[in-house]
């Protein structure tokens, strides 16, 4: 007799003696009331595809009904049977008895948008056994790495959610009591801002702050300060409202950012921060501001080559568990949707920015994404009063995808780094930096100028009164508000 105390423990995978989720009478009732009802497709052709029915002859008929509804022809016994004959199926689905056998058994299509939510139901049932059994198999595979296996199932299950997301209507009462409370919250804040505050007064005054579920994209060339310009904003919102921020960056490790943050706080020397070479002075200023940075509500992730899935769960996390307020990443083009396939680089990132303003909306809190513009803008030809450097929406990086989900657009541009020192108007724009609203959903667009401190990474608001000075001979000179900065810029200016 065999030894019974000796016993396998390796688990058994039963799952695929099961029967695939299924409802064939339903399929049935479904294709009949198509049939007989001509309005019925259109309750219908938002829940189903024909993928969606489980039996393949009935996913031949559904295709025959899609297409003559979307040829705008009635979709009855007879039409249906001259298009499965045209499409070369009919004899494959059991010829014309069996269309007829279908609408014999169906009175009405009465309660078909229910029927179909069965069968949508079955198939989303299907779908995820199928990715399960992907996962699963992997899971087994010794030689699979698991991070690698763990993203790409983060990234089927999120394909799955965007193919199958279908947000019904709303009756207008609800939205417009929503406006209503928003308009009477704007007029109680004195100050016009109705989003979260930038801290640069020229820039609230045109966006009114950074809106709720807006995606915001900051974009500009390498050295232009856009991770600056970033932090300024991040420390504004952070330190000086003690609005909790999250930011996350691709790019730059926690120590290179916090120490960017001290030298944007306390004032001092960012090579200074650097090498250690303080003076009595910068230890006087450390002891002093570095409170204002210790305690802040500002949560940093320095995760490298993240995908756009592990952000959104980090992001949920941190705005349940520290109530975030705004979120920054720095920056977009570093992203990656792993676990999904894509024919080019610019259907991922499509979907990464897509996905971002998903987020936002789920949230309901504002994103701002930082990306890279193409290298065009620095081989285009000056033009007249440097016109010819301006960057345009054009100049994103896949920039179709961007530009379409994005709900503001900026660019971080200093005409000084192309050794342009005056506007079109002749003002000095040296230590100035342009912030241009290249597109804005929800108002105007314009430049707005900031004081850039380059030494101290830090971006400014303009004084109040800005008058350049004048030499003795009576000739305008520049105000040298980076002094230590020589023109042009040196190499390797932060960004």
């Amino acid at each position: 007799m065999p030894d019974n105390k000796k016993r396998n423990n390796t688990p058994v995978d039963t799952t695929y003696g099961h029967l695939q989720p299924q409802a064939l009478d339903v399929e049935k009732i479904v294709l009949g009331a198509l049939m007989i009802d001509s309005e019925a497709f259109s309750v219908v052709s938002e829940i189903l595809v024909p993928e969606t029915f489980y039996d393949p002859k009935h996913q031949k008929i559904y295709l025959a009904i899609q297409t003559l509804n979307m040829a705008e022809h009635p979709a009855d016994l007879i039409t249906v049977t001259e298009q499965l004959r045209t499409q070369g199926d009919l004899e494959t689905i059991g010829g014309a008895p069996y269309i007829v056998d279908l609408t014999s058994h169906v009175a009405s299509s009465a309660n078909i948008e229910y029927y179909a939510s069965i069968l949508r139901k079955k198939f989303l049932a299907r779908q995820l056994i199928r990715y399960a059994g992907m996962i699963e198999q992997g899971a087994f595979d010794e030689t699979a790495d698991v991070d690698v296996l763990m993203q790409e199932a983060e990234g089927k299950l999120f394909e799955l959610s965007q193919k199958n997301m279908k947000k019904d209507y709303t009756q207008i009462d609800p939205v417009v009591e929503k406006a209503v409370k928003a308009i009477e919250t704007a007029y109680e804040n004195t100050g016009g801002l109705t989003g979260t505050p930038s801290g640069f007064e020229k820039l609230d005054d045109i966006t009114s702050g950074w809106q709720n579920s807006d995606l915001v994209i900051i974009a500009g060339r390498p050295a232009m300060g856009k991770t600056s310009f970033a932090l300024s904003i991040a420390k504004n919102i952070a330190v000086d409202h003690q609005l909790p921020v999250a930011f996350f960056s691709l790019e730059m490790s926690n120590l290179q950012l916090v120490q960017r943050l001290m030298s944007n706080v306390c004032s001092i020397d960012s090579k200074k921060i650097l090498n250690g070479q303080f003076s009595k002075d910068d230890w006087e200023r450390l002891d002093i501001n570095l409170r204002k940075l210790t305690g802040a509500p500002l949560y940093v992730d320095d995760t490298p080559n993240m995908s756009v899935f592990e952000l959104r769960s980090k992001a949920r996390r941190l705005v349940r568990e520290k109530d975030v307020k705004l979120i920054m990443i720095d920056y977009l083009q570093l992203m990656n949707a792993s676990g999904m396939r894509f024919g080019n680089r610019q259907e991922e990132v499509s979907t990464i920015s897509r996905s971002l303003k998903g987020l936002a909306k789920e949230l309901d809190i504002p994103v701002l994404a930082l990306s890279q513009l193409n290298r065009q803008v620095d081989s285009r030809d000056n033009g007249d009063k440097g016109e010819g450097k301006r960057p345009q929406l054009s100049d994103l990086r896949e920039s179709g995808a961007i530009e379409q989900d994005a709900d503001m657009v900026l660019f971080v541009h200093r005409p000084e780094y192309y050794r342009i020192y005056e506007d079109e108007h002749g003002k000095d724009m040296r230590g100035k930096a342009l912030i241009i609203i290249a597109k804005h959903r929800k108002g105007a667009t314009g430049d707005v100028t900031l004081d850039f401190k380059g030494q101290f990474t830090r971006f400014e608001n303009e004084p109040v009164h800005n008058k350049k000075p004048v030499s003795e001979g009576g000739e305008v000179i520049g105000s040298r508000m980076n002094d230590d900065t020589p023109f042009p810029p040196p190499e390797g200016e932060m960004s």
